[in-house]
């Protein structure tokens, strides 16, 4: 393993030096982990080269670093904002209808772009297995920062940094990939509530079953992938069974443990959704363009579009607000749209 890691090390250096030939920019992908960052994951257990896990929301226009701590648990480092994302709710299907994706996607290191167009990103890996099968298409679908997107997820330059740094020291460091869980939302009774009546939600359901998983245990779940859905966590019962996107599930179990604790947090988030049902009405269906981070929107209101252009490309330390978002936010006076074609590695 430490063969593999220095062999790795060195094919980075080796193309951030070749790099150099086209301008110091092109280093940009072997920037260090900032001292203050590693300073916190010190505090809590961490060390650079421990996994990691993502995971995006959009309604809330966040983005979460979760990392593996000495107690063998994942915990959350570090949350972003995000600076933009296209699209409405609901997982992409189509190339080109603008959509950030959603689902559980794998990120290897081929997937990390160092020479991106927008800064530094990497690619989600979307269609993922279950999406290919469903004849989901669409292509170079990044998290990259410039902030600005046509179904990517756009974040600063400085915070793409970051998040670029800490999964390529993970990968590194032995990750063999991490997992980036997209998802609609925060998985929460209120947000299921009020999207009750949403032609997505079965989907959504679905993607709760993995980050239950996740809650219960502070483990990336193992996702498969049958009967048109993801299913977590599962064991065939016979060995040589396969787990086929459209066929039907082979026979399997979880973890009875990881069950059980899944069960008893589901029954109590389905309690509560229905009480919230009862008393409140449900979200309109009616969705503006995308959204940003309520942070980004301050700055927006208040500075106008030139101020938050240059803020962003200049890394500004945007913090998390103290309220998320309510609702996708259509930005008016940036043009959201990158009309430039690319293919797939290219962002």
């Amino acid at each position: 393993m430490a063969i593999i890691r220095s062999l790795l090390l060195l094919a980075l250096l080796a193309c951030g030096l070749a790099a150099c030939t086209t301008g110091e920019r092109d280093t940009r992908g072997m920037q260090p982990i900032p001292a203050k960052l590693v300073a916190d994951m010190r505090q809590k257990g961490m060390k650079p080269s421990d996994p990691i896990m993502i995971r995006i929301y959009k309604q809330e226009s966040e983005l979460e670093v979760w990392k593996r701590d000495r107690s063998g648990s994942y915990a959350l480092l570090k949350t972003y904002p995000i600076c933009r994302w296209s699209g409405k709710l609901g997982p992409k299907k189509q190339e080109g209808d603008r959509q950030a994706p959603e689902g559980f996607y794998a990120i290897t290191m081929s997937l990390l772009n160092p020479q991106s167009q927008f800064y530094l990103s990497f690619n989600l890996g979307f269609p993922n297995k279950l999406e290919e099968a469903l004849g989901y298409e669409g292509a170079a679908l990044m998290v990259h920062g410039a902030c600005s997107s046509s179904g990517c997820y756009a974040l600063t330059d400085a915070g793409v940094a970051e998040i670029y740094a800490v999964a390529r020291d993970a990968l590194i460091g032995g990750q063999t990939s991490f997992q980036v869980q997209s998802l609609p939302f925060r998985m929460t009774p209120q947000n299921l509530a009020l999207h009750r009546n949403d032609p997505n939600m079965n989907f959504w359901l679905n993607l709760k079953q993995g980050t239950d998983q996740f809650d219960v245990t502070r483990q990336p779940p193992k996702v498969e992938a049958c009967n048109r859905r993801y299913v977590f966590g599962a064991k065939p019962v016979d060995p040589s069974a396969v787990f086929d996107p459209l066929g039907a599930c082979p026979a399997f179990e979880v973890d009875p443990s990881v069950a059980a604790k899944v069960a008893v947090k589901q029954a109590r988030d389905d309690s509560q959704i229905a009480a919230l049902a009862a008393s409140e009405p449900p979200i309109s269906l009616a969705y503006s363009d995308g959204g940003m981070n309520e942070a980004f929107r301050e700055i927006l209101k208040n500075s106008g579009p030139e101020k938050l252009s240059r803020m962003t490309s200049a890394g500004f330390p945007v913090s998390r607000p103290s309220a998320a978002l309510a609702d996708p936010y259509q930005i008016v006076g940036i043009d959201p749209v990158q009309t430039a074609t690319s293919v797939a590695g290219q962002k």
